[in-house]
């Protein structure tokens, strides 16, 4: 399995914008599928975005859709998550994951997860 860490995640006023990063080891990624999933204090993990392999083709859940945009690049074997007009509803530990399921939007559908970044946006 590729292992993944992700980073960017921080404190941040609400109507600012973050960029997190994720960082693969162990193998390329230019093969794998990859996803960024949150999960809030007392909520269920929630699918956020996800692009395929070649990374020129891309996926979002509808309620985010305009304000966070899925890049990656596999020359340096990483994914980026940019978020843009944060609001608190926003705050959340952000994964990134890996997998070989194309357009895949459940966590089953990725099979390597990195350890989390967190996210708190304030009012």
């Amino acid at each position: 399995q590729v292992q993944l860490v992700e980073s960017g995640g921080g404190l941040v006023q609400a109507g600012e914008s973050l960029r997190l990063s994720c960082v693969a080891s162990g193998r390329t990624l230019n093969r794998y599928s990859m996803g960024w999933f949150r999960q809030a204090p007392g909520k269920e993990r929630e699918f956020i975005a996800t692009t395929v392999w070649r990374g020129d083709s891309t996926y979002y859940a509808e309620s985010l859709k305009g304000r966070f945009t899925i890049s990656r690049d596999n020359a340096k074997n990483a994914v980026y998550l940019q978020m843009n007009n944060l609001n608190p509803e926003d705050t959340a530990v952000y994964y990134c994951a890996a997998g070989f399921t194309n357009w895949g939007t459940r966590e089953a559908d990725f099979n390597s997860w990195g350890q989390g970044t967190q996210v708190t946006v304030s009012s």
